[in-house]
């Protein structure tokens, strides 16, 4: 099973409860076609480090890194950081540590990320934003625990690497 999949599949196990697995979430109205257009996004939104959008480390391949209101997320510590800051810090720490992920509701998604933020998330996905909240919802727990597989936080290589790994299956249509 591809890193893809394995992410997909945490999807799934988070959203649909456990036993449903990858064809309960592809087959439930389009979300496996939502997981998949704001995987790209939120790829570049975590391996941006700083703000720097245009370091090699801090965009993605394949032209993701232009993200304008999304570029000073600042990364994955980042985003842990601001899940703590509104109250959703013990889900968030679930995704790193290695037990189960705690889910996060759609309007979590909201008080973590402005409106010109989400905007351009839904942008660059092509979804509506109530479609962006619905999928980031589900997709970051998963993202964040296959990130963090030993229960902390890469250093900024590891990700690096982790990430362009994910974005490599992506581009080479993983699923």
């Amino acid at each position: 099973m591809g890193l893809l999949d394995s992410i997909i599949s945490g999807v799934a196990n988070n959203t649909l409860g456990r036993s449903s697995g990858v064809g309960g979430l592809l087959g439930g109205a389009g979300r496996g076609n939502l997981v998949m257009a704001l995987l790209p996004v939120v790829l570049s939104m975590l391996a941006n480090r700083g703000g720097s959008a245009g370091s090699a480390r801090g965009a993605m391949p394949g032209g993701m890194g232009g993200l304008g209101a999304l570029a000073g997320i600042g990364g994955l510590g980042a985003l842990l950081q601001r899940f703590q800051q509104n109250g959703y810090g013990e889900q968030a720490q679930s995704w790193v540590g290695t037990g189960e992920n705690q889910p996060i509701p759609p309007e979590a998604v909201s008080q973590v990320f402005d409106r010109n933020e989400l905007s351009a998330i839904a942008s660059h996905a092509g979804v509506s934003e109530d479609d962006a909240r619905s999928g980031l919802s589900a997709l970051l727990p998963g993202i964040v625990d296959h990130l963090t597989p030993r229960g902390e936080l890469p250093n900024d290589d590891q990700l690096a690497a982790r990430v362009d790994e994910l974005h490599q299956e992506v581009q080479q249509g993983g699923l």
